[in-house]
């Protein structure tokens, strides 16, 4: 902890004087950092499950008011895309460096060991995953890795009731059952439940429950099998609740890292009633606008995140003045009480912005498609739940790309009636949507939904699947300049950006396979 906070001083002091107010204001980053760090270790609830409970109360959300933070930015790019139609888009921008790795995570090897049956396992792993879809789907994979770790039997997975959330959608609700047990059989025995002789037991009384408190963030193999092992082969069963990412992703055997591949990329289908209302989605979305001409149409899917949670939770000003101040203040208070110290320190959202750490907003979003020569005309998909600020935060991208739409806006009240209620669901609708697009674009790279629709792109693509990754650190400097900067200099620098994150490598040291799957444990490189 002193390091990090050293480091940041450093660099503070560095970049803005040896200032004692900015000084402080950096050690307040520092530990909000370090807060973020914790909350998101002890706890993979994503920070969206606020959102219902909050919006409930009527006090919140009633003045409209405009947020434009980069009105002469913003000018410049209608500007540029009234004179674009003339032009022809970038040749790059809706393709992708080609790459030589292709989808191998369905391939065993020749050695490879079927599982045993129950009675012959350690014994039962039991798991009720927290978060909403992708966290649940995070977990889903890290218990069959750990089950074929420790030669147990995975009991099918459950996800936990949030009180907030309030979806009580089950495995099978999501996810075709049987397809998920069959597709593994080779590599771990899947039961939907424990034997009836075990099911009145007391998992806490005999020492087999395990809460998200007892096991670390991305715990090493080490870990399973010192610790976990032992109660197994004691007691037959452990149970894990409140399961998310506790499984390490370096060092991972190889057949280890490759299952949690095959799990993720080929074993969870979701179920055909959500797959026949997401293809029908992702049809509506291709099909031409009235008074356009016939013709193929492309989209780009843009996951905007920027719900109330994630806005509060980044400490960030996103120019709505004293009014969105107090009201995110009032977000936090209930939601985020921990970060209520913080509430005066004025000058920790402009260290955070300079540092890249805040939410790119509807606004930046729309004047980096503008920059990267999307054309006024393009079909774009808004994924994700409701965005903060309503509409009147999204006019600036609205108006800049009058063909937004939301899977709200392209299927019937009756057609997503079946989902209604079940945020899973729903987020499974824009997982499908998000996948099949033309081009993907994000404005947070750290988001969930973001880094698994990037890898299930970078895994099935090919080279025909492009990502757009925002810089933050690299960007925000740019939108500082909204007063002086020229278009076409704005342009060019953020099109050099995006393209230094567009290119092909390997996936880094101890990042997550799901997110970056280019690896041998994932991937093969074809032969030339």
């Amino acid at each position: 902890m002193a390091r990090q906070l050293a480091g940041l001083m450093k660099r503070s002091k560095r970049r803005i004087g040896i200032s004692r107010s900015m000084l402080l204001c950096s050690i307040f980053a520092a530990v909000y950092f370090l807060l973020d760090w914790w909350i998101l270790s002890s706890s993979e609830v994503p920070l969206s499950a606020g959102v219902t409970d909050f919006e409930s109360q009527p006090r919140f959300f009633k003045e409209k008011r405009s947020n434009v933070m980069y009105d002469r930015l913003l000018a410049l790019a209608a500007h540029s895309l009234a004179e674009a139609d003339s032009r022809s888009e970038p040749h790059d921008l809706w393709t992708e460096p080609a790459s030589a790795w292709k989808p191998c995570a369905n391939v065993r090897r020749e050695n490879h060991t079927l599982p045993p049956a129950p009675e012959n396992s350690t014994g039962y792993i039991l798991i009720n995953a927290n978060g909403g879809l992708n966290q649940q789907r995070v977990a889903i994979c890290n218990a069959v890795a750990i089950s074929r770790l420790l030669n147990a039997t995975l009991v099918l997975p459950s996800f936990m009731l949030s009180n907030v959330w309030q979806d009580e959608s089950q495995f099978g609700d999501i996810y075709q059952e049987e397809y998920f047990v069959n597709y593994l059989r080779e590599d771990v025995y899947i039961v939907k439940s424990l034997p009836i002789e075990m099911q009145s037991l007391d998992l806490q009384a005999i020492g087999s429950f395990l809460s998200e408190l007892d096991v670390m963030k991305e715990s090493k193999p080490g870990f399973y099998i010192q610790r976990v092992l032992p109660i197994l082969l004691r007691n037959r069963v452990v149970y894990f609740s409140g399961f998310g990412n506790r499984l390490s992703f370096d060092p991972i055997p190889f057949e280890i890292q490759r299952l949690r591949c095959r799990c993720n990329f080929h074993a969870l289908r979701f179920t055909r009633e959500i797959q026949a209302a997401g293809d029908l989605l992702v049809q509506r979305i291709h099909q031409n606008f009235p008074g356009q001409v016939p013709s193929v149409t492309r989209y780009l899917a843009l996951h905007l995140r920027f719900e109330i949670d994630m806005v509060a939770y980044s400490m960030c000003d996103f120019g709505g003045g004293e009014p969105e101040k107090l009201e995110l203040q009032a977000y936090r208070d209930v939601h985020f009480p921990m970060m209520a110290k913080y509430h005066n320190e004025t000058e920790l959202a402009s260290t955070l912005r300079e540092l890249g750490q805040c939410p790119l907003s509807p606004e930046e979003g729309a004047l980096i498609l503008a920059a990267l020569g999307f054309k006024r005309g393009t079909r774009v998909f808004l994924a994700g739940a409701q965005i903060y600020g309503g509409q009147s935060r999204l006019t600036p991208l609205s108006t800049l790309y009058p063909n937004l739409v939301t899977k709200e806006d392209l299927l019937s009240e009756k057609e997503l009636s079946p989902f209604a209620n079940h945020s899973s669901q729903l987020a499974a609708l824009d997982f499908i949507a998000c996948t099949a697009a033309d081009v993907f674009a994000m404005t947070d790279s750290g988001s969930q939904l973001a880094s698994l629709v990037s890898g299930y792109r970078m895994y099935f693509g090919g080279g025909r699947l492009p990502i757009i990754r925002p810089n933050k650190k690299r960007l925000v400097s740019l939108f500082a300049k909204n007063s002086s900067i020229q278009w076409e200099e704005f342009r060019e620098r953020v099109r050099k950006t995006i393209r230094e994150n567009r290119k092909v490598h390997t996936r880094p040291t101890a990042r997550s396979v799901y997110r970056h799957p280019r690896c041998e444990d994932c991937m093969c490189q074809a032969k030339e």
